[in-house]
């Protein structure tokens, strides 16, 4: 690569790294040729820069929009810093995109939102409409004056228009308006656009800029975006195909037009899926059935025939769950693995899954609706009941305009009846897997449900996408093993690459410690309990400032730290399910003698960094893998059908991800070239020898090639002797090192 490599005026810095330079070079060619790439790298890499300007430069050699996606509060932030640096060397239009809830002024929805920037601009135009017609009467009044016979008859003429519009404007008086976009249609924004584009602003910038001047900065923006270089965004502005339209459609770009870079993209395959998937409470059921007992349309029997039997079958289905009505063998079974009548009080605030499927037929679901319908024909009433909820979900569009209601109502009977139209026509569906979860209300204490069509291929969502676009980056420090990923994302002979630490390899250390092997079914050993305990002692009393620790699950934590808290000098910080973590977070960075026990599927396991002294040594116990609940095996099954393969499941859907987790925790210490420190898997089943000895459970060669050469098998007993050597041949203890 030259140094006068055209995209080089979008590097804003001195010079780039040498991997960076590769793959700068690499990823301009594919985007060039209008391929995908798969770009691994470690922390250190700079993958956004690698990634971002070539990008830059094809999007300006060929006329397209670059559009950077994260789904990590923290890289949105760091894509800003990156953008406002490169606008310092190159001038570029870059903006940056969120969602109108999170920019919204006066707190409404998005069908309120719509109709109330409909009613405002019809209100707008109105006012303008009665403005230019007074001029011209007066203007025709002053030309009849001065003797213009025709002219008063134009006044005429105008003066019934003016009366027309000054009566359209009474009507028009008590609908509801946005104050804030009307100040957006009656003010001068040249302004803004001025300040939007001087820099490179957040949507908070944006909103407080707006705040101070009433004006709508959500749609301001939206007016502003169209042929601009760079937007940054979040995922769901591109995996969801509705959003994904209307956003190309404000940049003003077809899809060809659009070069499209993810961050963070191990995270695609679950985001698709939960893009795809569709829900419907029993809420809305009741809802949609109050509805339709308020109207007095023909075709409300027809709905309420399909609606309240799919309602109550759904009702039915997950109180058989909790094991009423079964024969007393049955009972004593569902009791004995955790269901029956005891399973209802132990339902909590979180929905929790009721297995419905069936091999070889329909799952409980749709077999209790068959029964219980009864009617002229499940596809004519569900017909009956879309047509009707398009008709009153217009009425209610109409009400909110014309200001007879203080809010947008939405129509409970058309999203149940679409619910229950794509649950009987596409339920059976490869790749979708129907399921029934049941939760409690907070506040009344009853338990209600909800009917989910759960999709297990992600690939139905990005392969269009993919397919669409000009070209795509995806972006990761764990994107391989990459023919995975290219099978699970529907990807087409993408170019790969990777590019490991770039740090000195002397300023760290990876080892495989060969604590017991962490299975569930030994987890409450006592004898594994000490000897993991004494494991993690040693590193936490080794490491010459704090040591973070991730466990399988919050629950291992918790057991865990309260063990260190007997034992241990060091200050211990427990994180728990859902409590905000960044204060933890921050008075655990402020201490420099503590441990900082948490769950690697919880939030500080990926995106976050523990830079320099925030942490030495990163700790992971156990192999994580998920809980595996049915929901994961119905992924596993869809995986080996899809490619054909008895293995295929359990690799792509639980051992790969979890083994990518594992990685991701690994990469939260050693964030520069100055950082020291040590990353620990205490499980066998990380070790290199663990392939001859546990077989099928080994996790060592599910590592990529380079990251397993980097780890060093050690027994549980000689590791605080390495680390006390290591730390210690760093002068990282200030003084003598702890006695081993």
């Amino acid at each position: 690569m030259s140094e006068t490599a055209g995209y080089m005026r979008f590097f804003p810095y001195d010079q780039p790294y040498e991997n960076q330079r590769e793959a700068m070079d690499r990823i301009h060619n594919a985007l060039t040729r209008g391929q995908n790439v798969l770009f691994e790298g470690a922390c250190g890499t700079g993958k956004t820069l690698s990634s971002l300007v070539p990008a830059l430069e094809v999007a300006r050699e060929q006329d397209k929009t670059v559009v950077i996606t994260t789904n990590v509060h923290q890289q949105m932030r760091q894509f800003v810093a990156e953008a406002r640096a490169i606008t310092r060397e190159e001038s570029i239009r870059a903006v940056v995109f969120k969602g109108k809830g999170s920019m919204c002024h006066i707190d409404v929805g998005y069908e309120e939102c719509q109709t109330l920037r409909d009613n405002t601009r019809a209100v707008v135009d109105a006012e303008q409409d009665k403005q230019q017609l007074e001029r011209r009467q007066r203007e025709l009044l002053e030309e009849s004056q001065d003797g213009d016979g025709g002219a008063a008859d134009a006044r005429s003429a105008v003066m019934d228009e003016l009366e027309s519009i000054e009566d359209r404007l009474d009507d028009l008086e008590d609908q509801n308006v946005c104050e804030y976009y009307r100040n957006n249609l009656t003010e001068d924004t040249e302004e803004f656009f001025g300040w939007l584009f001087e820099d490179v602003r957040t949507p908070d910038e944006i909103y407080d800029y707006a705040e101070q001047r009433q004006l709508c900065g959500y749609e301001l923006l939206k007016e502003g975006i169209e042929g601009v270089d760079l937007v940054v965004c979040n995922y769901h502005h591109l995996l969801d195909a509705t959003i994904r339209e209307q956003f190309f459609r404000w940049l003003g770009r077809d899809p060809d037009d659009v070069i499209a870079v993810f961050d963070e993209a191990h995270n695609v395959e679950d985001a698709a899926r939960e893009h795809a998937t569709r829900t419907c409470s029993e809420r809305t059921f009741e809802s949609a059935l109050d509805e339709l007992a308020e109207t007095d349309d023909p075709r409300a029997e027809d709905a309420v025939n399909a609606l309240s039997a799919f309602h109550r079958a759904l009702v039915e289905t997950y109180e058989d769950s909790f094991g009423f009505g079964e024969s007393a063998v049955q009972r004593a079974a569902d009791n004995a693995s955790g269901r029956g009548p005891r399973a209802r009080e132990r339902i909590g605030e979180n929905w929790e899954d009721v297995p419905i499927a069936n091999e070889g037929r329909r799952d409980d679901l749709t077999l209790e609706f068959l029964q219980r319908y009864s009617g002229r024909g499940i596809e004519a009433d569900l017909e009956a009941a879309m047509k009707l909820g398009q008709e009153l979900d217009e009425e209610y569009e109409e009400a909110y305009r014309e200001g007879e209601t203080a809010t947008r109502t939405e129509c409970q009977t058309l999203q149940a009846a679409a619910f229950v139209s794509a649950w009987m026509n596409e339920g059976a569906k490869e790749g979708l897997y129907p399921v029934v979860s049941v939760t409690r209300d907070a506040g009344t204490d009853e338990i209600y449900g909800r009917a989910e069509l759960y999709s297990c291929l992600p690939r139905q969502v990005t392969g269009q996408l993919f397919e669409e676009v000009s070209a795509t980056v995806l972006m990761s420090a764990t994107l391989q093993p990459f023919d995975v990923t290219e099978d699970v994302l529907g990807l087409e002979k993408p170019v790969t690459m990777a590019y490991g630490l770039q740090f000195p390899a002397d300023n760290r250390r990876t080892y495989a410690v060969e604590t017991p092997p962490l299975f569930s079914s030994d987890r409450d050993d006592p004898a594994v309990q000490t000897d993991v305990t004494e494991t993690i002692h040693d590193a936490v009393r080794m490491t010459p400032g704090n040591t973070l620790a991730f466990f399988p699950n919050y629950g291992e934590a918790s057991r865990y730290a309260e063990r260190l808290e007997n034992r241990s000098e060091r200050t211990v910080y427990l994180d728990e399910p859902g409590v905000a973590v960044e204060d933890l977070r921050q008075e655990f960075i402020a201490d420099d003698d503590a441990v900082l026990c948490t769950s690697l599927w919880g939030t500080l396991a990926e995106g976050v960094s523990f830079d320099g002294e925030d942490a030495r040594t990163v700790l992971v116990v156990g192999v994580p893998y998920p809980h595996l609940d049915d929901r994961a095996e119905a992924v596993q099954e869809a995986y080996d059908a899809a490619f054909e393969g008895t293995e295929t499941g359990w690799r792509y859907a639980v051992e790969i991800p979890t083994v990518r987790k594992t990685r991701q925790a690994l990469g939260r210490v050693i964030r520069s070239p100055e950082d020291i420190g040590v990353r620990a898997l205490l499980d066998r089943r990380y070790s290199k020898q663990a392939k001859s000895d546990l077989g099928k459970y080994s996790v060592n060669s599910t590592f990529p090639h380079e990251q397993r050469q980097e780890l060093l098998d050690i027994g549980s007993d000689k590791l605080k002797f390495a680390m006390r050597n290591f730390y210690g041949d760093h002068d990282c203890y200030g003084g003598d090192p702890p006695a081993p």
